[in-house]
Protein backbone atom coordinates (compact mmCIF):
# COMPACT_ATOMS: atom_id res chain seq x y z
CA UNK A 1 0.00 0.00 0.00
CA UNK A 2 1.21 3.58 -0.77
CA UNK A 3 1.72 5.76 1.88
CA UNK A 4 -0.34 8.13 0.55
CA UNK A 5 -3.34 5.37 0.93
CA UNK A 6 -2.51 4.64 4.63
CA UNK A 7 -3.04 8.22 5.67
CA UNK A 8 -5.98 8.13 3.60
CA UNK A 9 -6.97 4.77 5.08
CA UNK A 10 -5.38 6.16 8.61
CA UNK A 11 -7.57 9.05 8.50
CA UNK A 12 -11.14 6.80 7.86
CA UNK A 13 -10.09 4.67 10.80
CA UNK A 14 -9.26 8.15 13.20
CA UNK A 15 -12.79 9.62 12.42
CA UNK A 16 -14.17 6.36 12.79
CA UNK A 17 -12.61 5.47 16.24
CA UNK A 18 -13.40 10.27 17.00
CA UNK A 19 -16.68 9.88 16.79
CA UNK A 20 -18.05 6.32 17.70
CA UNK A 21 -15.29 4.75 19.63
CA UNK A 22 -14.77 1.90 17.32
CA UNK A 23 -11.86 -0.20 19.06
CA UNK A 24 -8.81 0.77 17.16
CA UNK A 25 -8.05 -2.55 15.43
CA UNK A 26 -11.93 -3.17 14.67
CA UNK A 27 -11.62 0.33 13.05
CA UNK A 28 -8.69 -0.91 10.82
CA UNK A 29 -9.77 -3.98 10.17
CA UNK A 30 -13.25 -2.24 8.65
CA UNK A 31 -11.40 0.58 6.72
CA UNK A 32 -8.77 -2.46 5.02
CA UNK A 33 -11.77 -3.90 3.07
CA UNK A 34 -10.26 -6.99 2.77
CA UNK A 35 -6.96 -5.28 1.66
CA UNK A 36 -3.75 -6.91 3.62
CA UNK A 37 -2.66 -5.03 6.41
CA UNK A 38 -0.01 -2.08 6.03
CA UNK A 39 2.26 -1.56 8.58
CA UNK A 40 2.59 2.43 8.29
CA UNK A 41 -1.31 2.41 8.29
CA UNK A 42 -1.38 0.90 11.69
CA UNK A 43 1.52 2.79 12.94
CA UNK A 44 -0.53 5.81 12.19
CA UNK A 45 -3.32 4.84 13.83
CA UNK A 46 -1.81 3.29 17.14
CA UNK A 47 0.90 6.46 16.85
CA UNK A 48 -1.95 9.13 17.20
CA UNK A 49 -4.32 7.31 19.45
CA UNK A 50 -1.20 6.50 21.82
CA UNK A 51 0.20 10.08 21.59
CA UNK A 52 -3.56 12.06 21.34
CA UNK A 53 -2.93 13.47 24.87
CA UNK A 54 0.93 15.32 23.10
CA UNK A 55 -0.36 15.73 19.35
CA UNK A 56 -4.00 17.96 20.80
CA UNK A 57 -2.32 20.55 22.67
CA UNK A 58 -0.13 21.68 19.62
CA UNK A 59 -3.44 21.69 17.60
CA UNK A 60 -4.78 23.90 19.87
CA UNK A 61 -2.20 26.07 20.27
CA UNK A 62 -1.71 26.87 16.72
CA UNK A 63 -6.05 27.89 16.53
CA UNK A 64 -7.21 30.93 16.24
CA UNK A 65 -10.77 31.72 17.70
CA UNK A 66 -11.24 28.21 17.66
CA UNK A 67 -11.07 24.60 19.70
CA UNK A 68 -10.49 21.48 18.83
CA UNK A 69 -14.10 20.24 19.59
CA UNK A 70 -15.31 22.69 16.83
CA UNK A 71 -13.11 21.40 13.75
CA UNK A 72 -14.74 19.11 11.41
CA UNK A 73 -13.86 15.95 12.41
CA UNK A 74 -11.89 15.31 9.03
CA UNK A 75 -9.67 18.23 9.72
CA UNK A 76 -9.50 16.97 13.42
CA UNK A 77 -8.04 13.53 12.71
CA UNK A 78 -6.28 14.97 9.45
CA UNK A 79 -4.00 17.48 11.57
CA UNK A 80 -3.33 14.45 14.21
CA UNK A 81 -1.92 12.07 11.58
CA UNK A 82 0.05 14.90 10.18
CA UNK A 83 1.92 16.40 13.34
CA UNK A 84 2.62 12.51 14.59
CA UNK A 85 3.99 12.25 11.26
CA UNK A 86 6.03 15.72 12.17
CA UNK A 87 6.66 14.56 15.42
CA UNK A 88 7.60 10.90 15.36
CA UNK A 89 8.29 9.99 11.61
CA UNK A 90 10.69 12.87 10.72
CA UNK A 91 13.36 9.79 9.73
CA UNK A 92 11.21 8.21 7.72
CA UNK A 93 9.41 11.25 5.68
CA UNK A 94 10.63 14.85 5.43
CA UNK A 95 8.43 17.54 7.09
CA UNK A 96 7.39 19.27 3.55
CA UNK A 97 6.04 16.09 2.58
CA UNK A 98 3.86 15.21 5.75
CA UNK A 99 2.10 18.89 4.88
CA UNK A 100 1.91 18.51 1.49
CA UNK A 101 0.26 15.31 1.52
CA UNK A 102 -2.35 16.46 4.19
CA UNK A 103 -3.10 19.56 2.05
CA UNK A 104 -4.03 16.71 -0.68
CA UNK A 105 -6.12 14.61 1.43
CA UNK A 106 -7.70 17.56 2.80
CA UNK A 107 -8.74 18.65 -0.80
CA UNK A 108 -10.59 15.03 -1.41
CA UNK A 109 -11.58 14.51 1.83
CA UNK A 110 -12.34 17.96 3.93
CA UNK A 111 -14.49 21.60 2.33
CA UNK A 112 -12.99 24.03 0.38
CA UNK A 113 -11.55 25.60 3.15
CA UNK A 114 -9.57 22.51 4.48
CA UNK A 115 -6.44 22.55 2.83
CA UNK A 116 -5.74 26.29 3.31
CA UNK A 117 -6.77 25.72 7.11
CA UNK A 118 -4.33 22.68 6.96
CA UNK A 119 -1.74 24.21 5.75
CA UNK A 120 -2.14 26.82 7.93
CA UNK A 121 -1.87 25.16 11.07
CA UNK A 122 0.83 22.82 10.60
CA UNK A 123 3.00 25.56 8.89
CA UNK A 124 2.74 26.94 12.20
CA UNK A 125 3.95 23.47 13.98
CA UNK A 126 6.65 22.90 11.84
CA UNK A 127 8.24 26.13 12.45
CA UNK A 128 8.62 25.30 16.17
Amino acid sequence: MKRRTAREKALQALFQIDLSQTEVNAAIEHVLEDLPNDQYLTKLVNGVVQEKESIDPLIKKHLEKWTIERLAAVDRNLLRIAIYELKYCTEEVPANVVIDEAIEIAKLYGDDHSPKFINAVLSKVKQQ
